[in-house]
């Protein structure tokens, strides 16, 4: 009975503590989504090409987007084959290690912001223009293709 209440009771501080830190709820919901994102990397294959998510640009043009074969890319990474997840799309690779330096990041920043409650602003201040850097080399060129569509307009 008390190992019950004992349980109980870290679950309460667990959920007032995200409550009361919004910075590690966000870094879980994160974790979560990329966790996610692996795990539809992993369940859909490749070979069968049985993607529920579909280009929606492609289906409209009949002409591929810088996006496109990104999922397939992600499912060949997870598997190992890197050399065939170049060939759907170039910029699988770096979109795929955003994902998972994120991923670590999320975790480390977490234990970090726990532990050291005095370094928390500018832990996260680091987290920010760390992470702003890491996206903007991973989506650069997704970018690039944004506005260059918008300047032949």
């Amino acid at each position: 009975m008390t190992l019950h209440l004992r349980k109980s009771k870290l679950l309460n501080q667990l959920k007032a503590s995200l409550r009361n830190e919004p910075y590690l709820f966000i870094n879980i919901f994160f974790a979560g989504v990329i966790l996610l994102i692996i795990a539809y990397s992993g369940i859909f294959s490749p070979d069968k090409d049985n993607y529920p998510v579909v280009c929606i640009h492609q289906k409209l043009t009949g002409q591929p987007c810088f996006s496109c074969g990104l999922s397939h890319s992600f499912s060949l990474i997870v598997r190992g084959r890197i050399s065939e997840a170049y060939q759907w799309n170039i910029y699988g690779m770096r979109v795929f290690l955003f994902f998972t330096s994120q991923l670590i990041l999320r975790i480390a920043f977490s234990i970090f912001y726990t532990r050291y409650p005095d370094t928390r602003r500018q832990l996260i201040f680091v987290d920010c223009i760390g992470s702003g850097i890491i996206f903007l080399f991973a989506f650069w060129p997704f970018i690039a293709s944004i506005f260059s569509g918008i300047l032949k307009i």
